[in-house]
């Protein structure tokens, strides 16, 4: 189907929940293609090709609301889901803060084409795929210490989304994607070490070669044999810039309007307070062309815009949609997001964390003695107080060096503590839709040997 005809099917639901007796209705329509290869041993292991199209539907009667799903466009689909979903709503709960954009807060104009969301280049062939994903397996495997890869993988998507509401939105756009990554192992049996590379894109011409991505993930492979227990203690923590995103990820979801509306935030008394070092900046951008995150309006049908989450420190204000700006009375944010399937809830879409002046090398040498930490597995944290443990793997540092590889440990803290004492390097990625450097925590809680 065209965008045209996406606008059409959405119409047709919003037509259909109208007749059923829904006083409004919002409908969403996702039409998408995806490719993906997998080699392994030199050779094809699976190849996959899918093509679908999703259709969602919200109707409200009075203050009740109810959302349906289906995969199916036929005409008896759609007027059996607006009844459904009609009815479904009959036996919802009152919902106070449920309901559309009032017609002055909806988005009327956007340039798609500034946004760079769509290469217009023609779908790579399942060969071509092929060709980067045993590219980047030989280029792991060329690296010594490395004794096998457990898999190359090269994919690309599609997708053309539409969302129109009785109260007048409509709009689309198209959105393509690229990935290409590897895993490498070394050693056999207990002794095996086994870490990653990738790079994921808008379009074709900004992915990393299969060639980097491959030595990439065998470099980091070798790096981590003969890894052992750190000592336990209390030491530096620096966070590698591909994992310290998580870190600002726990901060965005204490921030998050949902939480702080069901009181399950760490955050909930912080508005105004700071939260951040001095000076540092956590800023939003949704209109950052050529970006994974980046859209012209939510899923509301509200504008984005940049925002500050964070300035100098402070934390400026949460991230809403509709509900829960009405819950906390307050003006929602444009950061609704949803599938067909469910209704919107608060998200956020590229964020910015403000880098440092001094690179990860320098981080290194002045921390001393700590930890470089490269993964995390597994997470515990305590939404209500932010009490922070999770399992690490890394490099040990010594004397401000590189020592050895260090896995089977454990880094705990208190996630307010610990991000107002964070000290950005200058390696961000900038393409990325959270671009956060490499962060240094001193005084963190390690449990090794």
């Amino acid at each position: 189907m065209t965008p045209s005809d996406l606008s059409t099917l959405t119409q047709r639901l919003l037509e259909a929940a109208k007749s059923a007796g829904a006083d409004a209705a919002d409908a969403m329509a996702v039409q998408g293609t995806s490719v993906s290869v997998d080699v392994r041993a030199g050779a094809l292991e699976q190849a996959e090709r899918s093509e679908a199209i999703d259709i969602g539907l919200r109707v409200f009667v009075g203050q009740k609301q109810a959302n349906v799903s289906a995969s199916d466009t036929t005409d008896r689909t759609i007027e059996e889901m607006a009844m459904r979903a009609v009815a479904m709503a009959g036996e919802a709960p009152d919902d106070p803060y449920a309901g559309l954009a009032d017609p002055d807060q909806l988005a009327t104009s956007w340039n798609i084409d500034a946004l760079e969301l769509n290469d217009p280049t023609p779908e790579p062939a399942a060969d071509v795929l092929q060709s980067d994903a045993l590219e980047a397996e030989a280029a792991a495997l060329a690296v010594e210490g490395v004794s096998q890869v457990q898999q190359a993988s090269a994919a690309y998507g599609a997708r053309d989304i539409w969302l129109a509401g009785s109260n007048g939105f409509s709009g689309g756009y198209r959105r393509t994607d690229r990935a290409l990554s590897c895993v490498a192992i070394s050693g056999t049996g207990t002794d095996m070490e086994r870490d990653y590379s990738g790079d994921s894109r808008i379009f074709q011409g900004d992915l990393r070669s299969a060639r980097d991505i491959g030595t990439e993930a065998g470099m980091r492979t070798v790096e981590r044999i003969g890894a052992r227990k750190p000592p336990t203690g209390t030491y530096p923590v620096l966070f590698d810039e591909r994992i310290s995103s998580t870190l600002i990820g726990h901060l965005l979801v204490a921030a998050n309007g949902a939480s702080v509306a069901r009181g399950s935030s760490w955050l909930r008394n912080k508005l105004g307070h700071a939260v951040l070092p001095d000076g540092l900046n956590l800023t939003e951008d949704p209109l950052r062309p050529r970006t994974s995150g980046t859209r012209p309006f939510d899923a509301e049908g509200l504008p984005t815009q940049a925002r500050t989450i964070v300035e100098s420190g402070v934390l400026t204000g949460w991230t809403l949609d509709l509900s829960t700006a009405r819950k906390l009375n307050m003006e929602p944010t444009g950061n609704a997001a949803r599938g067909t399937s469910a209704p919107p809830s608060p998200s956020n879409w590229n964020v910015t964390l403000d880098s440092g002046d001094a690179s990860r090398t320098d981080l290194i040498r002045d921390m001393g003695t700590g930890l470089l930490v490269t993964s995390m597995i597994g997470s515990t944290i305590n939404p209500n107080t932010g009490d922070y443990s999770r399992g690490a793997s890394g490099l040990w540092i010594e004397n401000g060096e590189i020592a050895y590889p260090v896995n089977e440990c454990t880094i705990a803290g208190n996630l307010m503590d610990m991000l107002r004492r964070i000290v950005p390097a200058n390696d961000a990625r900038p393409h990325l839709s959270r671009v956060v450097p490499s962060l240094l925590i001193a005084g963190m809680t390690l449990a090794g040997s």
